[in-house]
């Protein structure tokens, strides 16, 4: 096995899709690990299992932290999720599709993983620029992270390696990930992006996640491959 280790946060969606891609690339051997957070999107988690066997992940492991639990967020209680915004409302203020604290408790399973498999990259899908406001998709919120990576772990204190936490898309908007993703070959039919799909999978095409997507690939002056509700 490579020594060059990696584990890439894997949900099945276009961001973390092209991330695995773009971790390959740089030579890492890759684990990509996908939690279960009792999402009201599930199909999701069988596209991260597609996903990470296409792109050549060594492992693939589903934790299950049940997040509905503690509620607040559309995805996780009986709220709706908000359908038909204009694109000029996305990205300002924080919607109720937040999942309090989500990334903070990924990265942290994240890290636990990456230490057990000896590796100190973590690969994360984050994006600032055509995103839906999340405070925890920030550069200013993954740089405290790995700061804390590096006191809380007995591999760092004890000088086994330094934590990185790695964001290629976070400055990226949708078409250049698309171009991008494309370029290394990833295959955007097994992903979904959609926060409120039918019981066969197909994607709304209203929610916030589903026009960002949408109009990146409008952008990048290519077809969406996946099914939406609305043109079936």
């Amino acid at each position: 096995m490579n020594d060059k280790r990696a584990v890439v946060l894997l949900s099945g969606g276009l961001d973390s899709a092209t991330t695995l891609a773009l971790a390959r690339r740089e030579g890492f051997q890759t684990a990509t690990l996908t939690i279960d957070y009792g999402q009201r999107h599930r199909q999701e988690l069988e596209c991260a299992r597609r996903v990470s066997q296409a792109l050549g992940a060594w492992r693939h492991t589903v934790v299950t932290v049940d997040l509905r639990a503690l509620g607040g967020s559309a995805l996780t209680a009986g709220i709706d999720v908000p359908k038909d915004r204009a694109l000029e409302e996305i990205g300002q203020g924080i919607p109720i599709t937040y999942v309090p604290a989500r990334n903070t408790i990924l990265l942290g399973l994240a890290l636990g993983f990456a230490e057990t498999l000896q590796g100190f990259d973590i690969f994360i899908g984050a994006n600032a620029v055509d995103y839906s406001g999340y405070p925890d998709c920030r550069l200013e919120f993954l740089t405290q992270f790995e700061r804390l990576a590096n006191l809380a772990t007995k591999a760092a204190v004890e000088g086994q390696g330094v934590f990185r936490i790695h964001a290629p898309l976070l400055n990226k908007t949708k078409a250049e990930i698309i171009q991008h993703g494309m370029r290394l070959g990833v295959d955007y039919s097994l992903t979904l992006s959609c926060y409120d799909p039918d019981p066969e999978g197909r994607a709304c095409g209203r929610c916030d996640s589903c026009r960002l997507r949408l109009k990146g690939f409008e952008q990048a002056g290519v077809k969406d491959p996946v099914t939406y509700q609305k043109l079936a």
